[in-house]
């Protein structure tokens, strides 16, 4: 009789047993895994950082940005070509050892205006930047030297880059950046392809 009761037992407690860790197992299951508010951990992934101006390669093209610190109204020159009219607003020169030059382009013709002429015509360069005033020039007519417009490694230009058709009556600003002259050079000739050439001084 008492095995009988024993074994009774027994078993009461294996159900009650497995009934407590059953519950506790759909309890567990009941959590949906996510963090809690204020409940990071460690463990948790991280946003992966910004990549650096210098990774892209365009450190001063985003630094300089068109109308940056710029004064609309100025104009240092004024040159037309193909029903368009750039203003020249500042070219300064830079502590890094370059030029930067800011303007704006208008189109005062009736029709829109394509602007892929301005990217110029060599070759590795306008592959980089169609759409773009990579084209431009400028000229130490004193030191008798042609500047470039400055690329990083990959060819791709420190300018305004991916400028639309410009449409009847519309302005765009552009930018560029080129290699210093010697600082006892204080006016250049510009150029950009579709435009005609003009002098510009430096200042800075």
């Amino acid at each position: 009789m008492s095995m009988r009761r024993t074994t009774t037992t027994r078993r009461a407690m294996a159900a009650v047993s497995m009934t407590a860790a059953l519950a506790f197992a759909l309890a567990g299951c009941g959590d949906d895994g996510g963090e809690k508010p204020g409940n990071e951990g460690s463990s948790a992934p991280s946003a992966p950082a910004s990549p650096s101006a210098e990774d892209k390669g365009e450190s001063q093209q985003e630094d300089t940005a068109a109308g940056e610190n710029v004064d609309p109204n100025a104009k240092l020159a004024e040159i037309r070509g193909d029903g368009l009219v750039m203003t020249i607003h500042q070219a300064k020169r830079d502590s890094g050892g370059f030029i930067t030059l800011q303007a704006s382009i208008k189109n005062e013709g009736t029709q829109s205006k394509n602007t892929t002429a301005w990217a110029g015509t060599e070759t590795a360069l306008l592959a980089k930047n169609p759409n773009s005033v990579a084209g431009a020039t400028l000229v130490d007519k004193v030191g008798k030297k042609r500047y470039y417009i400055l690329r990083d490694t990959e060819n791709r230009c420190l300018c305004t880059t991916g400028i639309p058709p410009l449409l009847a009556g519309k302005t765009t600003s552009v930018f560029m950046q080129f290699p210093a002259p010697p600082e006892t050079t204080t006016e250049v000739d510009f150029t950009l392809p579709t435009f005609a050439t003009t002098s510009v001084k430096i200042s800075g």
